[in-house]
């Protein structure tokens, strides 16, 4: 075990930054490609049932309509991908993408339990999963990258603030305390 280690860590894995950087790389693609999707109408009529059940944003029916809610999707991923990729040189940006990311996969996420069949009758229901329910278990995941990547960048923005304003607060390995 030691051997394979010691190669992983010769390939550059233990890098700074590595795992955030490339944590922050791929919420950029994800976001470029599930907003491109939005675009078109057969993404429009699958979204159809996740939209009407989602208890955030069921409401984009009634104000946008089938298409606009979906192209609204759309300009909301490009937007959140756009900041985030902009939070590798500037990580104020990349905190508001974190934001919009987060805010996007509980929108999502809280689908989960108001989407009808999604635990598989047939397996004896909860906690057995039709594909829809892992459809929408994966945004659980996401949802836990887009805090990770939120907290890094209120991290290094808060310490970088904190180099150049020593009396505003310091940032002690528990947390942000104020001096």
């Amino acid at each position: 075990m030691n051997l394979f280690i010691n190669k992983l860590a010769k390939l550059g894995i233990l890098k700074e930054n590595l795992d955030y950087n490339f944590v922050r790389a791929s919420m950029v693609v994800i976001f470029v490609f599930f907003g491109y999707q939005k675009w078109f109408d057969y993404e429009a009529q699958a979204l159809i049932p996740y939209i009407s059940n989602g208890p955030l944003i069921s409401w984009m029916y009634p104000v946008f309509g089938i298409r606009g809610a979906c192209w609204f999707l759309g300009v909301a991923e490009w937007a959140f991908g756009a900041l985030l990729f902009w939070g590798f040189w500037n990580k104020k940006m990349g905190v508001l993408g974190a934001i919009g990311s987060c805010f996007s996969f509980i929108a999502t996420f809280t689908i989960l339990p108001f989407m009808p069949n999604v635990w598989a009758a047939s397996a004896g229901g909860f906690p057995a999963m039709t594909g829809t329910g892992a459809f929408l278990m994966k945004d659980l995941v996401l949802l836990a990258v887009s805090f990770y990547l939120l907290r890094q960048d209120v991290v290094r923005v808060y310490s970088a603030e904190a180099s150049t304003e020593p009396h505003e607060g310091t940032l002690h390995k528990e947390g942000l305390q104020s001096v």
